[in-house]
């Protein structure tokens, strides 16, 4: 038991009871603890296998490479249409914690297996984003920000293309991409300063 998270678990106010009762499982399951990201993490030979978080009207497991695990019940949950690896059960109670154990005991050991066995999820390249046509007209009429987006790291890349991508008018891609043009000639992520 990591002193750290006992102290965060201690604090919660709202999801105190379940993260003990989850707590108990995941230690259970052999896996190390610690603070990561603010929230409970377990993690085994250095690899994250899972974390405890609590949102308003639930509280969850997140499996980092949870879209390799088996689940015949549909329990585990993607967040959002663009989350690849990670999966969550949710909790509304200690009685759905109880009432899940065993699967979430088997989900531990199955991706405990998986990260010791080096498996991950096929991430969805860059190039299989969808590029906005707001946002291509700009690289194709712009030499240098085509080279300054082409330089970004993928994952500022993929920020930016779904950032682009989510508004459903087009006038709204578009000033979204105005706005991000300057940050993009710097070099920068849509969330670095």
């Amino acid at each position: 038991m990591d002193p750290v998270v006992s102290s965060v678990i201690s604090k919660q106010k709202r999801w105190r009871a379940e993260f003990e009762a989850l707590r108990t499982i995941m230690l259970a399951s052999g896996l190390d603890e610690a603070l990561k990201w603010g929230q409970p993490c377990y993690s085994v030979e250095g690899t994250n296998v899972a974390l405890m978080h609590g949102f308003k009207d639930y509280c969850a497991v997140l499996f980092h490479q949870g879209a390799l695990l088996k689940d015949p019940k549909g329990l585990l949950v993607q967040q959002t249409p663009n989350v690849q690896a990670a999966r969550q059960v949710r909790f509304t109670s200690v009685k759905d914690v109880e009432k899940h154990a065993k699967a979430l005991a088997a989900w531990l050991k199955e991706a405990t297996a998986n990260a010791r066995a080096g498996k991950k999820v096929e991430l969805k390249k860059t190039e299989a984003f969808e590029r906005p046509e707001e946002f291509e007209v700009e690289l194709q009429a712009d030499a240098a920000l085509r080279e300054a987006f082409a330089a970004l790291t993928p994952g500022r890349q993929r920020g930016y293309l779904l950032h682009f991508s989510q508004p459903k008018q087009s006038k709204t891609r578009a000033a979204r991409v105005q706005k991000h043009l300057p940050r993009i000639l710097e070099g920068l992520g849509l969330d670095d300063e």
